[in-house]
């Protein structure tokens, strides 16, 4: 049960899914300036309707990944991860088959319905799954495993779409989906057992029919109140995913008007970006997880990400974007990962899934603000109505936000203890 490599089945089907998802995203930039504002480097409504997609997920995301995490305790984790790979291959079948302006659009409606659950659902689930396999002292390491192998299909992705057309990139994306589906279902096991008996579940039947409509707000309050940490991680988990929104298409539109960043440009500084990803959340986490506390490890990478972003705004050059990815990621993707490990190490193995679900939703409700913030700016400072000469000076808000997220991070080495004392989420619940 301790060791990692008990998981290897959940690690291919997380490879899979996260290849591809992120096997598109290098091209869909220039999918997006090309059906909606042809031969043009500067496109407003691209910006707004990417941010639009954005909120609309993260709302999505917010409201269901409290549900779904709540019922991957109580019916397993395959069962709930079946739905949103299954998901994450609709949006591909449609671009694969054509790419004119209408199939677009049905595109971006599909990306829009099914990212409510896949984009975070997968990532969600599977981190409950591996918190469940391992003891407290060796999440850290099965967390960042997962999240590195994440990465890693995101450096693979991003070096394979060097070599694909446009029409081959959503045509692997869609085989790949379909594998991960396919391979799951096959080898992976359900690792929950139900160790609720019939009066719990029918408790919780109860509840959730009693309050359907407030339920996702009660279950985030009823985590809230466990504990200060809880309480800290909820806010620091707001503040990243604010910066972390900022960088999913505002940064990509900020480099294609100030540097003309084309497909492969984006995906040049992915594989640099996430070279460095793959190799700290494999290799570096599980070994810092020895020597200093997670906590420590969470406010180091969030002084990396506000470098990371400072820097960026500021850049004279193509190069720079390319130079500063080689050097601060593989640090800032340290953040959630042991963010995720303080979280997962405040409840019991069978609230996993309640509680990452919780913290994903405050993560996309972040993300439901993000595009409302950083695209009107991002436009702004790139157009000939700007305040004042800094083109990049949303990129500077971005890393600002990750910068004030570094307060409750080193709160919660003084409250760190809190969770000896921590109440279970299911007793508040139920």
């Amino acid at each position: 049960m301790e060791k990692i490599s008990s998981l290897k089945h959940l690690f291919v089907t997380v490879f899979l899914s996260n290849f591809a998802f992120n096997v598109v995203t290098p091209a869909i930039t220039d999918i997006t300036m090309d059906a909606i504002c042809p031969s043009q480097d500067k496109c407003s409504l691209a910006i707004y309707l990417s941010g639009f997609q954005q909120a609309i997920m993260g709302l999505g995301s917010m409201l269901m990944m409290p549900l779904i995490g709540n019922l991957s305790d109580v019916y397993g984790r395959k069962t709930l991860l079946t739905i949103p790979v299954t998901l994450l291959i609709f949006p591909s079948v449609i671009m694969a088959y054509r790419r004119t302006t209408n199939y677009f659009y049905a595109y971006y409606v599909m990306r829009t319905l099914t990212g409510m659950l896949s984009d975070t659902g997968i990532q969600c689930i599977s981190i409950a799954y591996a918190a469940d396999c391992m003891s407290e002292e060796n999440r850290a390491s099965a967390i960042a495993t997962v999240a590195g192998v994440g990465s890693a299909a995101f450096l693979c992705s991003n070096f394979v779409v060097r070599f694909l057309s446009t029409a081959q990139i959503f045509l692997v994306s869609s085989i790949s989906s379909s594998a991960a589906l396919l391979y799951m279902t096959m080898f992976l096991k359900d690792n929950i057992k139900n160790n609720y008996d019939a009066l719990n579940q029918s408790i919780l039947a109860n509840h959730q029919s009693d309050h359907s409509e407030g339920t996702t707000f009660h279950q985030i309050i009823n985590l809230l109140n466990t504990s200060t940490t809880l309480l800290l991680a909820t806010f620091i988990s707001i503040l990243y995913g604010l910066g972390e929104g900022g960088i999913q298409s505002p940064f990509l539109y900020f480099l294609r008007a100030r540097f003309q960043y084309n497909k492969d440009n984006f995906s040049i500084l992915m594989l640099i970006c996430y070279g460095g990803a793959t190799f700290s959340q494999l290799i570096l986490l599980p070994k810092l997880a020895r020597i200093i506390r997670e906590e420590t490890i969470l406010s180091l990478a969030l002084i990396a990400g506000f470098s990371n972003m400072l820097i960026d705004s500021i850049a004279w050059a193509a190069w720079v974007p390319y130079v500063v990815a080689a050097l601060f990621p593989m640090f800032f993707f340290l953040a959630k990962p042991a963010l995720q490990s303080i979280v997962s190490k405040q409840v019991g193995s069978n609230e996993q899934g309640i509680a990452q679900g919780c913290l994903f939703g405050v993560g996309s409700f972040a993300n439901i603000l993000s595009p409302f913030i950083f695209s009107p700016l991002t436009d702004l400072f790139l157009s000939e109505r700007a305040p004042f000469d800094y083109p990049g000076f949303s990129m500077l808000c971005i890393g600002l936000a990750w910068l004030i997220a570094i307060i409750p991070s080193m709160m919660i080495s003084w409250f760190g203890t809190t969770y000896n004392s921590r109440h279970k989420i299911r007793d508040v619940l139920c």
